[in-house]
């Protein structure tokens, strides 16, 4: 009978927090400057700089090849961290995933680099979109990877 009843509390507990998880969910989407995440990324020593990068409409070289337009998804823990730092850390996650593929693809630019958060295309020079939640945070891109004159 005792063990019926510490079952039975500790189920009314995790239905407790199963609902109060579900009231304070939060599914924000912020805005953050591409200037000061790329700072951030040079001084942890996140090494992208090998591939040019051009976001939204900013002007570019002339595309010699195309290879087509790449997407990239990436999401980290967000407990302990600040939105912004944490944004800031997946969106460098983000660019290194693409700068990847181009160096795989022999390439060395992307441009037309703009946000893709949940399939909503936001295109800015200076700014990306994160999705920030309350354990996860979540950038997505797309780019057109090319090769330019050097």
């Amino acid at each position: 009978m005792k063990k019926l009843i510490v079952l039975y509390v500790m189920s009314c507990y995790w239905l407790f927090l199963m609902s109060t998880t579900t009231a304070i969910a939060r599914n924000d989407v912020v805005e953050y400057t591409i200037a000061e995440a790329l700072a951030i990324g040079k001084h942890k020593g996140v090494e992208i700089a090998d591939v040019k990068m051009y976001f939204g409409d900013q002007a570019q070289p002339k595309i010699l090849k195309n290879f087509g337009e790449f997407a990239t998804n990436k999401k980290t823990n967000a407990i302990g961290k600040s939105d912004k730092f944490a944004c800031q850390w997946v969106f460098l996650s983000a660019l290194k995933q693409l700068a990847l593929r181009t160096r795989l693809l022999g390439a060395n630019t992307i441009v037309n680099i703009r946000s893709n958060y949940k399939h909503r295309i936001y295109s800015d020079k200076k700014h990306f979109q994160c999705g920030i939640g309350n354990i996860v945070a979540g950038v997505a891109l797309k780019g057109e990877i090319v090769i330019t004159k050097r």
